[in-house]
């Protein structure tokens, strides 16, 4: 019988395959009280157990074939850092040493002292990291229980041929959860499709999933045990929907979809070296979001005629304090400008708080994170660490065309103060006869008062970029990440877009670049409207350049503009929109 289960579509296309149940790996624990004189024997026990994970955990690392997304590497860096950390491995001690409790049972009772913390955290990311420290616990378990290896050990290394049939089955993967170990072994194992019943949009099997371009849906609650091993599974993952045991029609149906989905990719993949260039000959720059100096690999195969915006915070982040000292961060951003080859990189200064919090033991978590210390502001409030980026950034423009971004900014005095902080970066760089370039100077209009003020800000810089995500919540004072005022998040308000519109002009009327960074640069329904309105720099994800520059090849800002200008100046834009273009 045909059922659906929906979930979060968090990796777009359509898989079509035989379901692979992965093993769990959650197992019963046998609770036993042991007698004093096994208590350094079974705390020893333990830590053989944790060393063997660490070690399978580095041996993966060591192997990690080159086609392997490089967010692999990192996620399994977490759990490496989870099996040294201090709360799990003293906790653990204290139950076998206090209570007498055997190691699974001391394991997992300080599992569930620790998940209650993550709970209560207000952050979805550190939330769902609660996930990363149940692997590792499990892994530590199978170890002390004699089960060796991965819980997909038993999938295929190739798709099984259906009987009558010579060609290869397609396989999905349905699963409680993964961890990245695991998502390292199935990767050799042709996997179509994921399915996990848990999980978020910034959960690592989203991670993965995208980087490998798979289609993906997590948060599927009950799925790995309403589904059964080989019943026929359809993954929609861009409507987030998983729908079993299809019948024939149903069948042909996403099958004939797929198969349009994978020509219309083609089609798209011969734009990648053809001029950005609209129909009335107008020149559109197309540029990549980075995360990591290895994703300017993604960007380069794009098309992308450089980085718009190198998101440096994701240097910063889980890393138990340690943060990235001014050599590593040198290193790290002249991989990027090497591996942009001579294209322009723009890096934007660390934008840590709300979203994207640094490690615990920085700084107290505060009431309204949007609102408090980050970005900029975090950034002056600790001017040592500031500096120590801005000497990095400086060293490398010499090495390349680099670009500086400053975000968050909403006062001429924080631009007086930052501009402050880079000069005496370069003094002391010249004080230490070090060479440097002079990158050109960006900011990033997020705060409505920049907006605002954007007159006003544009003599101090070169260029600017419009964070349309922020710029929409402190616009419309809406959280993004609460789901309960998440539907009020509107790109299409009104008063959104006449700053946008204000911001583009203002930039051309001072001969000054302007790019948008947001998700709006890479929602095709809204290239279109941002060309009219004079956008000319678009920067997005590298998965989304192709399609955008789709949209410009066929767009003729002649027509364009009087409409956009009619649409900003609507009460209603989003109506408008539904009409369409003239």
């Amino acid at each position: 019988m045909t059922f659906s289960i929906h979930g979060l579509a968090v990796s777009r296309g359509i898989a079509i395959g035989r379901a692979v149940l992965a093993v769990s790996s959650r197992m019963e624990v046998v609770h036993d009280f042991i007698a004093p004189a096994q208590i350094a024997d079974e705390i020893a026990r333990l830590r053989r157990a944790r060393d063997a994970v660490v070690a399978e955990l580095q041996r993966l690392q060591a192997d990690m074939p080159r086609d392997a997304p490089p967010e692999l590497s990192g996620l399994l860096d977490v759990h490496l850092m989870l099996l040294q950390d201090e709360m799990l491995e003293n906790g653990v001690k204290h139950w076998i040493e206090e209570r007498h409790y055997n190691a699974e049972w001391a394991l997992t009772t300080q599992l569930e002292i620790i998940s209650r913390q993550f709970d209560e955290m207000e952050d979805e990311y550190l939330r769902e990291r609660k996930a990363d420290l149940q692997q590792v616990v499990e892994r530590i378990l199978r170890y002390l229980r004699g089960q060796l290896g991965n819980v997909g050990a038993g999938a295929p290394a190739q798709p099984p041929t259906e009987q009558g049939r010579s060609e290869r089955v397609p396989l999905v993967l349905v699963a409680h959860d993964l961890s990245p170990a695991d998502m390292l072994q199935f990767k050799h194992s042709v996997f179509a499709g994921f399915v996990t019943d848990v999980g978020g949009t910034t959960s690592h099997t989203a991670i993965v999933a995208r980087s490998m371009d798979i289609p993906a849906v997590v948060g599927a609650r009950s799925a790995s045990q309403l589904v059964r091993q080989d019943d026929w599974v359809i993954i929609d993952g861009d409507a987030g929907v998983i729908i079993v045991d299809p019948s024939p029609l149903l069948l042909d149906e996403y099958r004939f979809r797929r198969r349009e989905a994978l020509l219309a990719r083609e089609r798209l993949v011969r734009l990648r070296h053809t001029p950005s260039v609209t129909r009335d000959a107008q020149q559109v720059a197309l540029l990549a979001n980075i995360e990591q100096p290895q994703d300017t690999q993604a960007a380069v195969r794009a098309g992308a005629v450089g980085v718009g915006l190198f998101r440096t915070e994701f240097l910063f982040m889980g890393r138990g304090g340690r943060l990235p000292d001014e050599e590593e961060q040198f290193q790290a951003y002249l991989q990027a400008v090497q591996g942009m080859q001579g294209l322009p990189v723009t890096i934007r200064s660390i934008d840590v708080g709300a979203d994207k919090p640094l490690d615990k033991g920085w700084r107290e978590h505060s009431l309204n994170p949007a609102l408090g210390l980050r970005a900029i502001r975090w950034s002056l409030s600790e001017p040592a660490m500031f500096r120590a980026q801005l000497r990095a950034v400086l060293r490398v423009a010499g090495h390349g065309k680099v670009k500086l971004l400053f975000p968050m900014l909403g006062h001429e005095a924080q631009i007086r103060q930052t501009l402050a902080q880079l000069n005496q970066a370069r003094a002391e760089l010249d004080a230490r006869g070090i060479a440097y370039g002079m990158p050109e100077l960006g900011a990033m209009i997020e705060v409505p008062a920049a907006a605002l003020m954007v007159r006003e800000f544009l003599p101090y810089f070169d260029f600017l970029s419009i964070g349309t995500n922020d710029l929409i919540q402190y616009c419309l004072a809406i959280d993004r990440a609460d789901e309960a005022v998440a539907h009020l998040y509107d790109p299409l308000h009104p008063a959104v877009l006449r700053l946008v519109a204000s911001v583009i002009a203002e930039g051309q009327r001072q001969g000054k670049e302007v790019t948008v960074c947001g998700e709006m640069a890479g929602d095709v329904g809204m290239t279109r409207l941002l060309l009219g309105l004079g956008l000319r720099s678009f920067s997005m994800h590298p998965s989304q350049i192709l399609a955008v520059k789709q949209e410009i090849l066929r767009a003729d800002i002649r027509v364009l503009a009087p409409w956009a200008a009619q649409v900003a100046a609507s009460s209603d834009p989003a109506a408008l929109m539904a009409l369409g273009e003239p």
